[in-house]
């Protein structure tokens, strides 16, 4: 029997701090042997479709394996499932909407890598996006640290609110107001560039996440220390490909920092960036426990079989 995981299943059986410490044991393990499957073709239209593949984690019984389609003028402008299926028999032990978990898993994997690279002192957090993933970003680092004050923008200000910040009317104006800044947005050229950064700053850049997008000017990134979650992935298509940037420009990756491989920060007052992708693990990670939680609840299941 496979479980059916809506949205609203998804966000009722998130723990945050469970999966926070998957996510940190999953940057911890060793490197895999083979590059993560990250299949992306463009659709006739405005579309584009993604395929992650395979999700493993250590210790963990079963794979993920996510197909994704994406319309920016959509709403969700993310659609797909992930399958959960047991890593001995193959058998499909869930569905879940692929919009939630990709926003959980995301916003959370980069609530952990913002807080291990931004500044210790840092007590100002701005956001420039405020739309769903955002708002996991925001509930992540309010779990990890203590923040003085929260300062946002969105086309739509009013967004702004559902983070409980400030609404400031441009990312030039969070940059300035914040010590830790986080975009999350659909833009297709530079939001900040060199000339909004100041030493010790740190910068989380995740709308740039396929060919085409951008948040961070080159001359930032070129300034900046800049930490990834896979150099390849990223040079090919995040925030380093999108500035014409190869894998060399990044310092390292986050499981590097977490297993002790490269330090948080280089004791410079350079600024620094965390430019992740999104690998195929971080479903798992945020869907297995959620697939145990919500099964333990008399959830709704269909025998794909029968």
């Amino acid at each position: 029997m496979t479980v059916l995981l809506t949205r609203s299943d998804v966000t009722r059986a998130v723990d945050v701090d469970e999966v926070l410490e998957l996510l940190d044991a999953g940057f911890r393990a060793p490197a895999p042997p083979q590059p993560p499957l990250r299949a992306r073709t463009d659709l006739p239209g405005p579309g584009t479709a993604t395929c992650l593949m395979p999700g493993l984690l250590p210790g963990v019984p079963a794979y993920t394996v996510k197909v994704n389609a994406k319309f920016p003028d959509a709403d969700p402008a993310l659609r797909g499932v992930v399958c959960l299926h047991d890593l001995r028999t193959g058998e499909l032990l869930a569905l879940a909407d692929s919009a939630s978990v990709t926003a959980w898993r995301t916003g959370l994997a980069a609530a952990l890598g913002t807080h291990l690279l931004a500044d210790p002192g840092a007590v100002t957090l701005g956001f420039v996006g405020a739309g769903a993933q955002a708002r996991v970003v925001a509930a992540g680092l309010r779990r990890l640290r203590p923040w003085r004050e929260v300062v946002g923008t969105d086309l739509d200000l009013t967004r702004v609110r559902t983070l409980d910040a400030l609404p400031l009317e441009s990312a030039a104006a969070v940059a300035l107001a914040a010590d830790v800044v986080v975009l999350a947005t659909w833009s297709r050229r530079p939001l900040l560039n060199a000339f909004d950064a100041r030493p010790r700053q740190h910068f989380t850049t995740l709308g740039a996440d396929e060919p085409g997008k951008i948040e961070l000017a080159p001359e930032l990134l070129r300034a900046a220390r800049v930490v990834v979650d896979d150099r390849e992935l990223a040079a090919a298509a995040s925030a380093l490909g999108s500035a014409g940037l190869a894998a060399d420009a990044a310092a390292g990756t986050l499981g590097e920092v977490l297993r002790g491989e490269l330090p948080a920060r280089d004791g410079t007052d350079r600024p620094t960036v965390y430019a992740p992708v999104g690998l195929p693990w971080q479903d798992l990670a945020l869907l297995w426990p959620v697939y145990r939680r919500a099964s333990d609840a008399e959830p709704t299941v269909i025998d794909l079989l029968g």
